[in-house]
């Protein structure tokens, strides 16, 4: 644990550290909660959460699914306990027992379950494609039959391998093609399905990922 990530999340606040004011923290945690229930995610789904934050969306999956079938993971573990603190609750949390692994390298396998359904919502815009492979290959491995994985990006026209920076951070945009990503889905056995826009007030795009 970094006292600086403490700080940064103290001065900036919960919600804004993620990218999102009180406007974009209700709309694109709606946004994401609609989407998956439109998709098929019923409460007695397995559903992980990647890159979850301060539980933006969460609140809402934890709220909706059965105890001990939210899975999450993220590298800060701050966001996670101002999240639970400060969004979700010490009694909802103890009612619905989320589970979380704080992790940097996708150590999906610690949550001793596999999700049926999971979402990165604006993970992808903040990594390069080695990781965005290492993710993807790291929860194939442990993703239950039919598992459905969606995960938001910032899509470019086209393909330039220069204009994206050379290494992940939390703070950095990277964009990439519809190729890009599908390809990036099928090299680590996943059968790619391009969504594109589902009206995020930003202007990510989605793509789903099945196993």
């Amino acid at each position: 644990m970094e006292n600086d990530d403490w700080r940064a999340v103290h001065s900036a606040g919960h919600r804004n550290f993620i990218g999102g004011n009180d406007e974009y923290w209700e709309r694109i945690g709606a946004l994401q909660f609609a989407f998956l229930k439109a998709q098929g995610l019923r409460p007695e789904h397995y559903f992980l959460d990647v890159a979850c934050g301060s539980l933006r969306g969460g609140v809402r999956f934890i709220d909706y699914l059965q105890p001990d079938r939210y899975l999450a993971i993220d590298k800060h573990i701050e966001l996670i306990i101002y999240g639970v603190a400060l969004e979700l609750g010490v009694e909802r949390f103890r009612e619905k027992r989320p589970r979380f692994v704080v992790t940097s390298t996708f150590e999906f396998a610690k949550l001793g379950a596999s999700p049926d359904f999971a979402i990165a919502q604006s993970l992808f815009t903040h990594l390069t494609l080695d990781d965005i492979e290492a993710c993807l290959g790291a929860l194939g491995a442990i993703a239950a039959p039919g598992c459905q994985f969606f995960a938001t990006f910032f899509e470019a026209e086209a393909q330039d391998g220069g204009s994206n920076p050379g290494r992940s951070h939390s703070i950095d945009v990277f964009r990439y093609t519809r190729k890009q990503m599908e390809d990036a889905g099928a090299a680590q056995g996943w059968t790619p399905r391009y969504i594109g826009d589902w009206r995020h007030p930003r202007g990510q795009h989605i793509i789903a990922f099945a196993r």
